[in-house]
């Protein structure tokens, strides 16, 4: 069976993703504290477009239409999050935790890639480039990077295939891990004392952001998300034209718009704009459409062909842990923060929470302002991975 009409393309795209949502919320089942929904939604869709029910006109044509407007919109709403006056409410140890998550996620893609570009097939440097972005602040940085850069579309879907396995099974061995926290906090001589103090805090900043939107609310984001996202691509084009003309041409048309809308919408969160009810429920809405989109053109023939990219990612996180061991040994981090701050680059937002509150309930808003700091810094440092990677 394939599907032939543009509305049931969307239909069923919206009707995976809501379900699982809604398994989620009424069931409650504890798989989903393991592995998201999201991550169903990956699997699921990829194994449907292996099978062939989205390799029609019809569904290349809607996918064509829909993803970018969509996407850019959705990282102008995402970013309205990310006020950076909040996050001193983390304070510098957190933060610097963070950094360190980066840096050595940074370390492992480069050495890595370099190992590995060979097995990992033609033009990947884009595909991996909008994997470490990801594995900054979440599957909405990636989403980015797949518009920001040159990237292949079959390397795309081995990248986005091997976030899923990665993610699935890096989120449980950490929860394996909160049993032996201990032994890590005794091997780094880790210093909690101000831990409870900043949860609070962060607590505190979190629960200050709760209102109840109306549908005014509703339709006047939805339509500044989308006016936003077209005059972006407008500006972000004559952005292009005009670093051309005085030599940049390294630039493309992707990035400029990119890094636009991100600019934009890092200013935009520190005035009303980012108290606007509604921003997280339609950012959540706005990130399941577009990785809905992504994954149903993402094959894992691509990965099944390609195996050797399991094997990077699981390089990547060998080296993370071990450099993280080394930081935590030289600046006293406890497990509960390396962890939390590891998933809020690998899975963002809305999955540093689950680590965070394994550890104590009140911890869980850490994990939520960790995770919309990478998002923050996410676009940045996966187009400065691309082009860096390019060069190799």
């Amino acid at each position: 069976m394939v599907i032939t009409s543009n509305i049931m393309y969307i239909g069923v795209l919206m009707f995976v993703a809501g379900g699982l949502l809604a398994l989620q919320k009424y069931t409650k089942w504890k798989v989903f504290n393991v592995v998201p929904p999201l991550v169903w939604l990956y699997v699921i869709l990829m194994l449907l477009c292996t099978f062939g029910l989205f390799n029609s006109e019809a569904c290349s044509n809607t996918y064509s239409a829909l993803k970018n407007n969509l996407l850019y919109a959705m990282i102008f709403v995402m970013l309205l999050r990310c006020d950076f006056r909040k996050l001193a409410k983390l304070g510098g140890r957190m933060l610097a935790i963070f950094l360190g998550c980066s840096l050595t996620l940074a370390v492992g893609f480069i050495v890595g890639y370099l190992i590995f570009k060979g097995s990992l097939g033609g033009n990947t440097w884009g595909a991996v480039a909008a994997l470490y972005a990801s594995w900054v602040g979440g599957s909405a940085n990636m989403a980015a990077m797949q518009a920001a850069l040159p990237v292949d579309e079959g390397a795309y879907g081995c990248a986005l295939a091997l976030d899923t396995v990665c993610y699935s099974i890096w989120i449980a061995l950490l929860l394996l891990c909160v049993k032996y926290a201990d032994k890590w906090n005794k091997a780094t001589k880790a210093d909690t004392s101000k831990l409870e103090e900043v949860a609070e805090k962060a607590n505190k900043e979190v629960a200050g952001e709760k209102k109840a939107a109306t549908a005014a609310d509703w339709i006047f984001i939805i339509g500044l998300s989308l006016l936003v996202s077209a005059v972006s691509q407008v500006i972000g084009t004559a952005i292009k034209g005009g670093l051309s003309s005085i030599g940049l041409s390294m630039f493309d048309k992707g990035t400029c718009i990119t890094l636009f809308v991100t600019i934009l919408g890092l200013v935009c969160a520190m005035t009303p704009l980012g108290k606007l009810p509604a921003v997280e429920e339609l950012s959540t809405v706005l990130l399941y459409a577009v990785v809905s989109l992504l994954a149903s053109q993402a094959s894992l023939v691509d990965l099944i062909s390609a195996p050797m990219w399991v094997v990077f990612g699981f390089f990547i996180l060998i080296v993370h842990t071990v450099l993280m061991f080394v930081l935590s040994k030289l600046f006293h981090w406890d497990l509960c923060m390396v962890s939390t701050a590891s998933l809020a680059n690998i899975g963002g937002p809305a999955s540093a929470p689950i680590i965070a509150s394994a550890y104590d309930a009140s911890y869980a808003g850490i994990g939520v302002l960790m995770g919309v700091f990478g998002a923050g810094i996410g676009n940045f440092l996966g187009i400065a991975m691309g082009y860096l990677l390019k060069m190799f």
